[in-house]
């Protein structure tokens, strides 16, 4: 028998599951989008002469490098909210159905012992 209340639902082992495929997920965006801020960083303050280094007119390393941060930003949350909507979300929903069915399991009176509210 499953424990009563709320802690029920920390033994199912889709809800594992699914902290599993959160934490993964958002430890490697995490990694992802940190990593390349941080490699930004260094370039910029340890190879000045490559952030220098023009491209096209007046567009150089160091700004196209700078651009693409808000690209890679815009594409991680992006990625975020496709994977939320598409492997957390509905394991959520499956878990509070879940939940508030045993809820009321557990909270229905029998017939005859229903009280009036005031």
């Amino acid at each position: 028998m499953e424990p009563p209340g709320p802690q029920a639902i920390h033994h199912d082992p889709e809800f594992h599951a699914m902290r599993r495929a959160y934490g993964s997920f958002g430890t490697v965006a995490v990694l992802l989008a940190a990593g390349g801020f941080l490699s930004y960083v260094l370039l910029s303050s340890f190879a000045p002469d490559l952030m220098n280094l023009r491209l096209v007119g007046h567009l150089t390393v160091g700004l196209t490098l700078g651009l693409a941060q808000f690209v890679v930003m815009g594409v991680a949350a992006w990625r975020y909210t496709r994977h939320m909507s598409k492997r957390i979300d509905p394991t959520v929903r499956r878990l509070r159905a879940q939940q508030r069915q045993r809820e009321q399991q557990q909270t229905r009176v029998p017939a005859g012992r229903r009280f009036r509210t005031w």
